[in-house]
């Protein structure tokens, strides 16, 4: 396992519009407050596809659908302790 968590924020025009502007603030808090920066490679990308399901965040290469903020934050604490732990 990598000593990143690569995490991808959709930024089509569909997720942005779905909740994703606030996943990026919320991911980027979330960072600073647990002092993760350098754990953490933050990148926007595409979209995604199927944007019905939107917002969507891709977290080592899964694809994570209609994510808000408590969903993800279960999710990075999980991540997080699998990268930590290495």
């Amino acid at each position: 396992m990598s000593d990143k968590l690569e995490i991808k924020i959709c930024l089509g025009s569909s997720c942005f519009s779905r909740g994703n502007k606030e996943i990026v603030d919320f991911i980027q808090n979330y960072l600073s407050k647990n002092d993760l920066n350098d754990k953490t490679d933050l990148k926007g990308g595409h979209c995604f596809g199927d944007c019905s399901n939107g917002p969507k965040v891709k977290i080592n290469g899964k694809v994570y659908n209609n994510i808000n903020q408590d969903k993800l934050l279960e999710i990075l604490e999980k991540q997080f302790k699998l990268i930590i732990k290495n």
